[in-house]
Order: structure tokens, then sequence, then C-alpha cells
């Protein structure tokens, strides 16, 4: 089924116990990440949207109780000359994850078919063929053992418009407002028939996508929380490892019999 980004524009306020069910979200992730570390799996979260859409927010909040040494956020910006000298799957590979971690990235290898399409950094030959090249990319990180959880942010250009004044009104965060976030606001309805066909053609049954309707920050931060949550349980065992012989003999010999 078609994914229509005008099916996700309702921004409802999240109507449960906000401060309650984000700590229990995090709680939930805590514990998955440390099965994700025993278990020695893999894992990439890609969060992509709009500017403004609280990719960030939702990110800080995901990964707010992880221990630091098992997971790393990409922030993803324009490729370098050395990163453009090579195919443009390239600076993404040397990125991914190892047995025991989750990478999240900030913006992700569909800028080739995002940006990099509608602004013209790619030609049409390149940006119809990455398709394909993505696709392949992520199944063998999927058939290698390696979880894909794929999130898109989605708001309105009248929720856009608002947060971007208001990060312009504010001393601390006008930073984040870039001549980039204008040209591509230009340019709405071509980034909206890119995106829909971007998730017609990469939505797989090994790596789907998940729409958030981030019209409401409370709202989309549970629920992409939740996505990830409930992908991760699902690919990740979550009993505990048994216990290493050999620390168990350390610890008879350090604390006697009964420890």
């Amino acid at each position: 089924m078609a994914i229509k980004l005008s099916d996700y524009e309702a921004g409802a306020p999240y109507s449960g116990d906000y401060e309650a069910d984000l700590a229990a979200l995090q709680k939930r992730l805590a514990h998955i990440l440390v099965a994700t570390i025993v278990h020695k799996k893999r894992a990439i979260v890609v969060a992509e949207g709009w500017d403004a859409s609280g990719k960030g927010g939702a990110i800080q909040r995901m990964t707010s109780g992880w221990d630091p040494r098992a997971f790393e956020v990409w922030p993803i910006k324009a490729p370098t000359e050395a990163e453009k000298a090579r195919h443009f799957l390239w600076r993404f590979w040397t990125k991914l994850p190892a047995a025991g971690e989750i990478a999240i990235f900030d913006r992700s290898w569909y800028g080739r078919v995002l940006v990099e399409r509608v602004e013209g950094y790619a030609g049409e030959a390149e940006w119809r063929r990455a398709y394909d090249e993505i696709n392949e990319f992520e199944a063998q990180q999927c058939f290698d053992g390696t979880l894909v959880v794929k999130l898109f942010f989605h708001v309105t250009q009248e929720v856009q418009d608002a947060r971007l004044k208001a990060r312009l009104d504010h001393p601390w965060k006008r930073w984040k407002v870039t001549a980039e976030d204008f040209r591509n606001r230009a340019r709405r309805a071509d980034y909206v028939a890119a995106a829909e066909e971007m998730f017609a053609r990469t939505g797989t049954r090994w790596a789907p996508w998940t729409i958030i309707d981030a019209g409401d920050k409370k709202a989309a931060r549970i629920a992409a929380l939740t996505a990830v949550a409930d992908a991760l349980e699902a690919a990740v065992p979550t009993d505990p490892a048994p216990a290493d012989s050999d620390v168990e003999a350390l610890a008879r010999q350090a604390f006697g019999k009964e420890g």
C-alpha cells in the first residue's frame, strides 16, 4: 500500500501521561541495549524527516539511558570531497555498528534520493540507480544479522514554519536554522514527491518504513521510541546471558563458596 504523507498530519496532542510513559519507554530501551550488548547483536536506526520535525529531540530521549560505549549517533551532513570521490554508500559502510552496538543515523544514505535528487547534486541516472543500491545495502545488513529500523518524521508546512520561527527567536537555538532550511522549504512539493517515491521503492519486508506524525512533539517522541523498542525487542533476545564460568570461578575464589 502506497504511503501518502498527507495521511500523517493530524498532529493530535499526546493523550497519555507523557512523563510516565516516556520514563517507562526509556527504561525499556535501556534494558534492550543491555540485551544487545550481552547477546552481541547489531542494529541501525535511521531517522529521516523534515527540518524542525523533531528527529534530534526523539534521538536525545531514545538514548538518554544508554551506555555511551554501546551506541553512536551519526549526524549526516553534506559529503566531503574525499567522500564524493567514492561511491555514495562508502561513507556509511565506515559507520556501521559492531557486535553489541546500535548506530543511529540522523539523516542517512537516503539523502541520495531526497536532497541530492531534488537539489540536483546527483544526476537522474544516479538517484534512480540508488533505490536498488540502497535496498541491496540494507538487505546485506539484515541478512548478516543487523536489524534496520527506519523512521520518517513528518510535519505540515505550518508546523515547520512555526518551529523555524521559534528557533530564530531563541538566542540559543537560532544557530540550528540555515539557508538550506529555506531552500528546502521552497521546494516542499518536490520533496514530498521524492519522499513518497522513496517509501514505495525502498519499503522492503526486511527494512520497512515507519512514518511518525510529528505535529505534536510529545506524541511523536512516544511513537518513535515505541517503534524502535518494538522492533528491537522482536530481534534481540531479552533473556539474560549465562554467567561466565571463568568469572564465577574468580568470584568464588574472591568471595568464598557462598559468593
